[in-house]
C-alpha cells in the first residue's frame, strides 16, 4: 500500500491519493476481501471458496448449504466456513446474504482484531454506516436482518452490543463490492474490501477496480500525477446525470457535485434525436419516440424474465424500427435496445442480425464513455464474437483488438477473460490472413471448425437488462 496515501478530500471527507506516477495498465494496489459471500440465488450453483461456476458441486456434509468445487476448495474454505457451518446447522437454515456476511465479518475480528492485515489502511470502526440516512423503509429492512442475525449467532460466540451489530450492516450496505464469478462475466456474491472503501466517487473516473483472482485491483484509466486523487465510478455513467445523482443520493447518502453531474455532460447526447443531414426532430417527436421505448422495455423485460426470447425479438424489432429513424444513436434506450437485440439474436443463433446491433451498441458507447471503460470493453468483446460467428472476420477481428486493447487497462494480462480475449485474437488473425488469402478454402474450414468447436462468450440471457453491473453492491 506505499503507492497510496489517506488524506481529507474536500467536502468529501477521506479519500486516497497516488504516492507517485500511474499510467493505465498499472496496479495501484490489490486486496484480498475481509470476506465474502455468495448470494442466496447462486447458492447451489456457485463454489463458496473460489466462486467458481460449475455443473456440479459438492455440498458440505454438515450444514448442506455450502457448495464447492472439490474437497481441495473445500479445505480452502474451512477457516472461513468452520463456524458458518455450526451456526448454520444449529438455526436450521441458512439466513440471507447480508446476516451470513456480518457473521464472517464478526467471526474474523473477533479472531485476528479490527487490523487483519499490514495492508489495511483503516479499521471497520472508522468507516461510515450511514444509519441515521436511511429510510425509514430500509431501516425497517435492517430492524428484521438484526432480530433475524441476533437469532442466528451461536450462544458461544462472543456476543456483540446492538449497535456494533448494526454498525457492520450499515457498512456492508453502503460498502459493500459486487464479486464476479472467475471470468467476470456475472455478479455472484458480495464483499467487504476495507482499503477500497476509501476510494471516492466520480462520474467520470481516473480508475477502474476489478476482481481478479479472489483479489480487487485498482487500476488507473489515465495517467494518474502524484499526489492526484483516486476515483472509481459507484454508479454506471450511461445513467442520466440526474438518475446518477439520485442512485447516489439513495444508495450512499451524498450529493455528487463531479463536473459531469454539473454541467450533466452528455445528457442532451443520452436523449437527443438523429440528425440527418442537418434535419433535426422536434422535441414532440424525440419525446413520443422516447416514451414510447421507455414502454416497450417494460414488455420486454418481462418476456424476458418468462425466457420468451422470441418475443423478446419481436419487441425489440417494432420498438427499433419505429425510434431509429427519430432517436440518436447515442439515446440510452435506443442502446438498450440494440443490447438486447444482439444478445437475444446471439442466443438465438441468428448472429447477422446479432453482429448488426452490436456494432450499432458499440458505436454508441464509444461516443459516450471513456475510451478505456470496462463496459465499453466488453460491448466490443460481445460484437467481436458475434461478427466472427457472422462469418464476418475482418470486423469481429478490429472489435476483438479493440477490446482487448480495453481490458488490458481494465482487467490486466493475467484476468482469465483478458486470456480468453487473446485467444480469440491471435485465432481471429490468423484466420483472418486465411481469408484474405482464399476466401472459399477459408469458409470451407471455418464451416468444419464450428461443428467441432464453436467459439462462445455468450450465455443464455436470464436476467433483465444488466449490461456491466455497477461495481458496488446495491441491496435490492
Amino acid at each position: 500500500m506505499e503507492n497510496v496515501a489517506i488524506f481529507d478530500s474536500p467536502g468529501k471527507g477521506r479519500g486516497l491519493k497516488a504516492t507517485k506516477e500511474f499510467w493505465p495498465g498499472d496496479v495501484i494496489f490489490s486486496e484480498p476481501s475481509l470476506s465474502a459471500v455468495v448470494f442466496d440465488s447462486l447458492a447451489e450453483r456457485i463454489c463458496h471458496s473460489c466462486f467458481r461456476r460449475q455443473e456440479k458441486l459438492q455440498r458440505c456434509g454438515q450444514c448442506k448449504f455450502a457448495h464447492y468445487c472439490d474437497r481441495t476448495c473445500q479445505r480452502a474454505g474451512w477457516a472461513e466456513h468452520k463456524q458458518e457451518c455450526s451456526a448454520i446447522k444449529a438455526y436450521g437454515k441458512a439466513p440471507n446474504e447480508n446476516i451470513r456476511l456480518v457473521a464472517r465479518i464478526m467471526w474474523r475480528l473477533d479472531k485476528e482484531g479490527s487490523v487483519v492485515s499490514d495492508m489495511q489502511l483503516t479499521t471497520l470502526d472508522e468507516l461510515e454506516d450511514h444509519l441515521n440516512d436511511m429510510q425509514e423503509d430500509d431501516l425497517k429492512e435492517l430492524k428484521v436482518d438484526i432480530h433475524n442475525f441476533l437469532d442466528y449467532w451461536p450462544r458461544t460466540s462472543k456476543q456483540h452490543t446492538i449497535d456494533d451489530i448494526s454498525h457492520i450492516f450499515g457498512v456492508i450496505n453502503c460498502n459493500g463490492f459486487s464479486v464476479s464469478d472467475q471470468r467476470g462475466l456475472q455478479t455472484v456474491g458480495v464483499g467487504l474490501f476495507p482499503n477500497l472503501c476509501l476510494v471516492n466517487h466520480d462520474c467520470w473516473p481516473n480508475c477502474t477496480v476489478i476482481l481478479n483472482h479472489g483479489r480487487i485491483e485498482l487500476r488507473p484509466l489515465d495517467k494518474i500525477a502524484e499526489g492526484e486523487e483516486l476515483t472509481v465510478a459507484y454508479v454506471d455513467y450511461i445513467n442520466l446525470s440526474t438518475e446518477r445523482q439520485r442512485l447516489l443520493k439513495t444508495q450512499y447518502f451524498f450529493d455528487c457535485t463531479c463536473e459531469h453531474c454539473t454541467n450533466k455532460t452528455h445528457d442532451d447526447m443520452k436523449m437527443g434525436g438523429r440528425e440527418v443531414e442537418g434535419v433535426k426532430p422536434t422535441d414532440e417527436q424525440v419525446k413520443e419516440a422516447t416514451d414510447y421505448c421507455f414502454k416497450m422495455m417494460e414488455k420486454m423485460d418481462k418476456a424476458r424474465l418468462n425466457a420468451d426470447y422470441h418475443e423478446v425479438v419481436k419487441i425489440c424489432k417494432q420498438c427499433i424500427e419505429k425510434s431509429e429513424p427519430i432517436l440518436a444513436e447515442t439515446h440510452i434506450y435506443l442502446l438498450r435496445m440494440w443490447s438486447t437485440m444482439s444478445e437475444v439474436q446471439a442466443y438465438l443463433q441468428y448472429f447477422e442480425d446479432a453482429a448488426e446491433y452490436a456494432r450499432k451498441m458499440v458505436e454508441g458507447y464509444t461516443k459516450l464513455y471513456h475510451p478505456n471503460n470496462a463496459a465499453l470493453g466488453m460491448a466490443a468483446m460481445r460484437a467481436g464474437v458475434t461478427h466472427w460467428q457472422a462469418g464476418l472476420v475482418e470486423v469481429g477481428h478490429a472489435m476483438i483488438c479493440k477490446a482487448y486493447g480495453i481490458l488490458m487497462v481494465t482487467h490486466g494480462p493475467t484476468h482469465p477473460i483478458t486470456k480468453d480475449l487473446e485467444a480469440m485474437r491471435v485465432q481471429t488473425e490468423m484466420e483472418l490472413r486465411m481469408f484474405k488469402q482464399n476466401e472459399y478454402v477459408y469458409y470451407s474450414m471455418r464451416e468444419a471448425a464450428l461443428k467441432n468447436k464453436p467459439m462462445s462468450m455468450l450465455h443464455e440471457p436470464k436476467s433483465v437488462e444488466e449490461g456491466i453491473k455497477n461495481l458496488f453492491h446495491r441491496r435490492k
